[in-house]
């Protein structure tokens, strides 16, 4: 197994212990959830600079970065709705769009095509990536007085690209359903 895959698995395997922190109320584990956190989402623009520059681009790796991006995400995301700091309906929105996206994935593999990331589908990323940080500091007492009016716009840019992202890649790539039989 190549480094850049490497850093997908770890960036998996670095999940239940985020959970585990992030279900302590102490704030020893608020802070070392967001190093967790932050660790992990650094590993997913590590691998891919990585495979780039080296160019050891896979089909593992293809299918193994994005699962490994979704469970870390939507992880921290459902914890965060646990503590009433996310919106519920929007981390449905975001678990429908990648059931969906994956869901055109298996049949583009099932063609013997495997479908990377888009551009939209990297900057869903990132904006994900920098709510979940953005909601992670609120639950520590520095981020406690800060204004709820930025995660209120980051919630509803996320959900934005989240949708545009989806239907993009639909769109992009539809032509897999419409020849499915």
């Amino acid at each position: 197994m190549n480094l850049p895959n490497k850093l997908s698995v770890l960036r998996i395997a670095l999940v239940p212990l985020l959970v585990l922190l992030m279900y302590q109320t102490n704030e020893v584990c608020h802070w070392l959830s967001i190093l967790v956190f932050a660790a992990a989402a650094f590993t997913d623009f590590l691998d891919g600079h990585i495979a780039r520059k080296q160019h050891i681009v896979t089909d593992f790796g293809k299918f193994l970065d994005p699962v490994a991006d979704k469970l870390l995400v939507l992880s921290a995301l459902i914890m965060l709705c646990h503590q009433d700091l996310m919106v519920t309906f929007v981390v449905i929105i975001i678990l429908a769009r990648e059931l969906l996206v994956d869901g055109l994935r298996m049949i583009a593999v099932g063609k013997g095509k495997v479908i990377a990331a888009g551009k939209l589908g990297k900057i869903k990323t990132v904006s994900q990536i920098v709510l979940v940080l953005w909601l992670m500091v609120l639950r520590t007492p520095a981020g406690r007085g800060l204004t709820g009016t930025l995660s209120l716009l980051l919630i509803v840019w996320v959900t934005i690209i989240t949708l545009w992202s989806g239907i993009d890649y639909f769109v992009r790539n539809g032509s897999f359903l419409l020849d499915s039989k």
